[in-house]
């Protein structure tokens, strides 16, 4: 049973923003300070990346802990209310999630995905890794050969 009463999840619910997130501004502002020149949103691309760095090809994605399934086997469980609707969203969201990496990486661009956890947490781990691959794309001669999908070690526990 949800802790929550109709009005209050109502209220939760419609605050939820599909762009300019917390865990994207923090992101995007560290980034900004690095020096990094990025494009927001961009919708020219599959999966309209949060963060996307065209003179490298590198498409960044902020991902919720929650709405992308971090460690879903276990946290499926415990959803309590409304499963039938929940579970298959999550599972389509992971879904959708695999078929934007899998076309992005077919189209030559680098995919990079945090969870939410990690930009709150290890923001500089984050951004180290988005550095280090542009690094990897400046000094390799042939780009070509950068061009393959990344993701955090610790992104592997949710999909």
């Amino acid at each position: 049973m949800d802790d929550l009463t109709p009005e209050q999840r109502r209220k939760n619910m419609r605050a939820i923003k599909s762009k300019d997130t917390t865990i994207e501004l923090m992101l995007r502002k560290a980034l900004w300070r690095k020096g990094i020149r990025y494009r927001k949103n961009y919708k020219l691309l599959p999966g309209k990346p949060d963060v996307a760095i065209t003179k490298y090809r590198i498409a960044v994605f902020c991902d919720s802990d929650f709405w992308h399934g971090y460690e879903w086997e276990e946290r499926n469980k415990r959803i309590k209310s409304n499963r039938d609707y929940w579970i298959p969203k999550i599972e389509r969201n992971m879904e959708r999630d695999r078929q934007v990496n899998e076309q992005l990486t077919s189209d030559g661009w680098i995919v990079l995905r945090f969870w939410e956890w990690q930009i709150r947490k290890q923001l500089d781990k984050c951004i180290n890794e988005i550095m280090n691959t542009i690094e990897n794309c400046t000094t390799n001669n042939d780009k070509r050969k950068c061009y393959i999908i990344k993701n955090s070690t610790d992104r592997q526990k949710g999909t």
